[in-house]
């Protein structure tokens, strides 16, 4: 509901700016567009990860449940004369299609919005500051985005989550073409190897230090084994015109049966104490 009334208020907010017709106009228009893009909608994706943590809880609860094929809150009926003959059933994974597909929606046109309204305040800073030189930018797009750079810069924050929640974390190695450069958004990059490598780290941390469960105690257990470390592979296609960035750990793998589910929003093997760690740091 907070995230719906974000957008709502914000989509108002937009709508009433008059045609800017004066460079005036186009500064106030500006500095409420980037008053939206840098404030307001920042902490929107930790929202929405609390939002799936909650939702995960109650389904695991049985908590969740379809009546009349709208998904709800487990009604509490008790002996309430007027509520038989009511039926209703626990809300399994493979039901929340409808969910899944308007995440893919929303999250699309998150990212969307914020890129146009990113690159249009990000070329309107370089105007105005033309004493800026960083001829390897244009809006929020970097010319020569190292994957290497964006790997160090991951694994780092990775490393500083998973050490606060094991006291320890696998060693990153990077291996491949660190040379290659390539046009990109880097912190949408950054974005993307940060969960790869955080959930690379966080497998392999249970798979040989034992824990996994909900036993707080099991993963700060000290031991003189080195963990394996996380491998990241940097490769360009020279000849498919591709840039793949290949994340490899030790953690044990995904179950057969979890192979369908791995793609939802609303799936995760992290146990809940975990989850409720990685939400506070940020990063759901």
């Amino acid at each position: 509901k907070e995230v719906k009334d974000i957008y709502v208020q914000s989509l108002l907010q937009i709508s009433s700016v008059p045609p800017i017709r004066t460079p005036q106009q186009e500064e106030e228009f500006a500095r409420e567009l980037e008053r939206l893009y840098e404030k307001k909608h920042s902490n929107v994706l930790i929202q929405m990860a609390k939002g799936a943590y909650q939702l995960r809880k109650q389904m695991r609860k049985g908590e969740m449940v379809i009546e009349n094929n709208v998904t709800q809150q487990q009604p509490k009926y008790g002996n309430n004369p007027q509520n038989k003959g009511k039926e209703s059933s626990p809300l399994e994974f493979e039901q929340m299609q409808q969910c899944h597909t308007f995440l893919d929606r929303f999250y699309m046109s998150r990212i969307g919005i914020r890129v146009l309204a990113g690159q249009y305040l990000a070329l309107r800073e370089q105007r105005r500051n033309p004493h800026i030189d960083d001829d390897d930018y244009i809006g929020i797009i970097c010319k020569t985005t190292s994957p290497h750079h964006a790997v160090l810069r991951a694994a780092e924050d990775a490393t500083w989550m998973c050490q606060r929640r094991f006291g320890d974390a696998p060693e990153v190695v990077i291996s491949g073409n660190l040379d290659l450069t390539f046009p990109y958004i880097p912190n949408h990059l950054h974005y993307i190897l940060l969960e790869l490598i955080k959930n690379a780290m966080r497998a392999t941390m249970e798979k040989h230090r034992g824990g996994g469960d909900d036993d707080e105690e099991a993963y700060w257990n000290e031991s003189d084994e080195d963990v394996p470390p996380v491998h990241v592979v940097i490769a360009d296609g020279t000849e498919n015109e591709d840039v793949v960035i290949k994340v490899s750990d030790e953690g044990g793998g995904i179950p057969r049966s979890h192979i369908k589910k791995i793609w939802s929003y609303l799936f995760t093997t992290a146990s809940p104490s975990i989850q409720e760690r990685l939400i506070a740091f940020g990063s759901g």
